[in-house]
């Protein structure tokens, strides 16, 4: 009677053969998990690509996002350099002159106090970026971490960032910004930072924990655990860039969110102060002159319009690129 066929390698001495089979399944996995589907024909093309490389690949064909990230590259510089395109000052005021409508060298006209619009226009790019920027990039990092971190270890940490989220998710965001940045006097923009991310995190943090949850259950992941990966190789190397994608996409799409809060509260007084050049500010002080200078409130308005749909745009479509189910 001739003997079952025995792979070869899962012949060995002890437990040799068996870890080497294992390590071969693991490391199988790991590859499938991130390789691309075989054309029509059935036969590979190269060397496949990540989730990465495939979602960089259909966002440099997707007009929406080559469309929003030219304009966000556009408002950085601006941000970083508003001289290029603005000679003026943006305190230099004019009494003579308020209220007037476009001019030579002055294209957007003056405010109430005599001030070039079109230079406080280009000068306010900076608050609101740098707000929105940072106010993601810490909103992001925390709530990625504690997220992450109750995900993937469960428990009581679990139980207790859930609580904790959902105390922070019963604060209304205006009423908690005019409570908290009414008794600060501070002129830079790092306390509304600092109140933006304090009540921002909770949302990051429970697309991560899902996404965590969803990413340790994967096979590739428990081989490697059964190979005797630590926690942290886990984390790092196996979880972190699988679950990394939903929390990129929230955060695009709230960076433009949060330009049109701290907008919203420079409007109602609590957000950043003058002398810091702002679009709120500047919609705020025109507000009330709407109908003798429609141009004051107009361009700082639509600067900020432009500035947050930019932004969700963006996000759409790296949504989009990173959603497999959608390819």
């Amino acid at each position: 009677m001739p003997e079952p066929h025995v792979p070869k390698e899962a012949i060995g001495h002890g437990d040799g053969g068996t870890a080497a089979l294992a390590i071969g399944e693991a490391e199988s996995l790991e590859r499938a998990s991130t390789a691309r589907p075989l054309p029509p024909g059935g036969e590979p093309t190269g060397k496949p690509r990540s989730l990465w490389s495939d979602a960089w690949h259909d966002l440099r064909r997707n007009p929406v996002f080559v469309v929003s990230a030219l304009v966000i590259v556009f408002l950085v510089v601006i941000a970083l350099w508003p001289q290029l395109i603005a000679t003026g000052n943006p305190y230099r005021a004019d009494l003579a002159k308020a209220q007037q409508g476009a001019g030579p060298g002055h294209p957007f006209g003056y405010d109430t106090q005599g001030r070039d619009v079109y230079t406080r226009v280009v000068y306010g790019a900076r608050a609101s970026i740098t707000v929105g920027t940072c106010a993601t990039a810490g909103v992001a990092l925390l709530g990625g971490l504690f997220g992450g971190l109750a995900g993937f270890f469960g428990g009581w940490w679990d139980t207790l960032l859930s609580r904790l989220a959902d105390i922070f998710f019963g604060i209304p965001v205006l009423l908690g910004g005019l409570v908290f940045l009414s008794v600060v006097t501070s002129t830079t923009v790092w306390p509304v930072i600092g109140f933006i991310v304090l009540l921002g995190w909770p949302q990051i943090a429970r697309i991560a924990r899902g996404s965590v949850v969803t990413a340790k259950q994967n096979d590739y992941v428990q081989a490697a655990r059964a190979l005797g990966a630590g926690n942290g190789r886990l984390l790092l190397r196996h979880i972190a860039p699988n679950a990394v994608a939903p929390v990129i996409v929230v955060a695009t799409i709230a960076l433009g969110t949060y330009i049109a809060l701290e907008a919203t509260l420079s409007y109602l007084g609590a957000g950043l102060k003058p002398p810091t050049v702002s679009w709120g500010i500047d919609i705020s002080a025109a507000s009330t002159h709407i109908r003798n200078a429609p141009h004051m409130l107009l361009w700082p308005a639509g600067a900020l319009s432009i500035t947050v749909l930019a932004f969700i745009m963006l996000g759409d479509a790296v949504r989009d690129a990173l959603d497999p189910k959608l390819r």
